[in-house]
């Protein structure tokens, strides 16, 4: 099977059907590759279009795609659900469990641009917890802006610390690091650099949002959350368990 792997648990979650299926992960870091490689199982590094997805899947004789993808990787999942068609094998999709949070703290937005205005309104010292992709969205609405101080924590990478420098994101600014970050770390960082605004995307407690959030609501820091996109999957599933089942279901027809 081909399996899309863009998350800790998702790498988990490989390691366990690789026990009894042939699969090939796919991944967009080679450091998530490592992890997956580290444990025998093969991938591959690169974003695939569905075209390509397919061609794989025919190419190795796959019988189904599973996606198990980061919850924001929206174009991943649509080409991984085109593929399955194009290859006419079944697809299933692997996403962690949303996570609840209701405080008069937390403002809740669709879109990174979205974010980027609350964090213009509001002002102050801001923490983007979002990585590097969408960098550029927050740093042309707020680096240079009068009574903002935008702070970047990132992959300790040299493409991301070129890509702040050409943005004007000053290195005073950047965090570096590579995590998981416990709730006692994120309270030292956000006390560190006086954060009065902190922006993360909605990504599940693997993705460990809820440290992120609870250390800032319990220094009383305002939490902008970027929700998840939504995308209609077919044959979703938030357990391994379930995953595991659909499967076992369907290639034991075949």
């Amino acid at each position: 099977m081909l399996f899309l792997a863009g998350t800790s648990d998702a790498r988990a979650l490989a390691v366990r059907l690789a026990a009894h299926y042939d699969v090939l992960a796919t991944v967009v870091t080679d450091s998530a590759a490592k992890s997956l490689t580290d444990e025998g199982i093969p991938t591959f590094v690169g974003r695939l279009t569905a075209e390509e997805m397919a061609a794989k899947v025919k190419e190795r004789g796959d019988d189904m795609i599973v996606d198990a993808s980061h919850p924001f990787a929206e174009e991943a999942s649509k080409n991984a659900q085109e593929a399955a068609k194009l290859a006419d094998v079944p697809y299933c999709r692997y996403e962690r469990t949303s996570e609840d949070f209701t405080n008069p703290l937390i403002t809740a937005v669709e879109t990174y641009e979205q974010a980027a205005d609350v964090a213009l309104a509001r002002k102050g010292n801001v923490m983007l917890l979002t990585g590097s992709k969408t960098l550029q969205i927050f740093a042309d609405k707020l680096v240079g802006v009068d009574g903002i101080r935008m702070i970047a924590r990132m992959l300790p990478r040299l493409d991301n610390m070129e890509k702040c420098a050409a943005l004007g994101v000053e290195q005073k600014n950047i965090i570096a690091m590579q995590g998981p970050f416990s709730r006692e770390l994120n309270e030292a960082l956000y006390k560190q650099f006086d954060t009065t605004l902190m922006i993360t995307k909605e990504s599940g407690k693997a993705g460990s949002v809820d440290e992120k959030i609870t250390a800032a609501l319990d220094l009383g820091i305002e939490v902008v959350l970027i929700t998840r996109p939504k995308i209609q999957y077919d044959n979703a599933f938030d357990t391994f368990e379930a995953v595991e089942q659909f499967i076992g279901g369907i290639l034991h027809d075949k």
